[in-house]
């Protein structure tokens, strides 16, 4: 009896590995459009480079082949040609590469911090406008946070905590404002002159400007419906004046309340 001939295989891959590249090349395109979508935090990337550095050895090396993704389009096989593709380059040297491609990521959020900032700076500044109160409220920013300050003179007596009647109106628009636009952390500081403290109640600048910062925290609390886990209060002391505190301008200017609003791209 004749043996059946075997039927040969096709040539060339299985058919089912089209529809698995396919696949593998949507999750790709994905992942990269989440990437893409996603915000960068600085502190956390150099963490993760440090992590592979220390494990791998591979960014000190081979971070500029990575960045430039020529290692990785030409498929995995061509990382046994990395010694020789390294010397061609000349840019592996100590990580320089991974040093630039973070400060640039810094420099980027840097940017959207302060953009973000002055957006909120002008939107209270226009409230504080509003309601008239630019004469007793000044008003800064940075990249991390907006800042009101009030002058302590209008907020209390020589050497005492207690609020002043006429300051609580203040305080109430001050918190219609925080309530509005503080979505982060806020920072209230006291701050004094350098003038030590005699036969009052406070024994030192330290203790009065922390009295004073707890005045308004709670003064905040009981008018609005702020989250007291997102504030804090502190007292700073007469250690870091805006004035000279050898004249008595300038040592009205360091008597103050500071109220840092912190905004959503902050670290703090």
């Amino acid at each position: 009896m004749a043996k059946k001939k075997q039927e040969e295989a096709p040539k060339g891959s299985p058919a089912w590995m089209a529809t698995f590249s396919d696949l593998m090349n949507l999750l790709l395109c994905f992942f990269v459009l989440l990437f893409s979508m996603s915000s960068i935090d600085a502190a956390k990337f150099e963490q993760v480079v440090a992590s592979f550095n220390e494990t791998f050895s591979v960014f000190s090396g081979g971070a500029t082949a990575i960045g430039d993704g020529i290692l990785i389009s030409n498929g995995v096989s061509q990382l046994n040609e990395l010694d020789e593709y390294i010397n061609s380059t000349g840019k592996m040297d100590d990580g320089q590469v991974v040093d630039d491609d973070v400060a640039a990521v810094k420099e980027k959020m840097e940017e959207a911090q302060l953009e973000e900032s002055e957006t909120l700076a002008e939107q209270i500044q226009e409230a504080v406008d509003d309601k008239e109160m630019g004469s007793e409220i000044d008003i800064e920013f940075t990249s991390q946070y907006v800042q009101l300050t009030l002058k302590g003179a209008l907020l209390f007596d020589s050497g005492s905590t207690l609020l002043k009647e006429e300051a609580k109106p203040v305080l109430d628009q001050v918190g219609l404002v925080l309530e509005r636009y503080a979505a982060g952390t806020i920072e209230i500081e006291g701050h004094t002159d350098n003038v030590p403290m005699s036969g009052a109640k406070y024994s030192n600048n330290d203790e009065l400007s922390s009295g004073r910062a707890l005045s308004v925290f709670d003064y905040l609390l009981s008018v609005t419906d702020l989250d007291p886990a997102n504030m804090k209060h502190a007292g700073r002391g007469e250690y870091v004046p805006i004035a000279d505190n050898s004249t008595p301008e300038g040592r009205t200017r360091n008597r103050r309340v500071e109220i840092k609003i912190y905004n959503s791209l902050s670290s703090y």
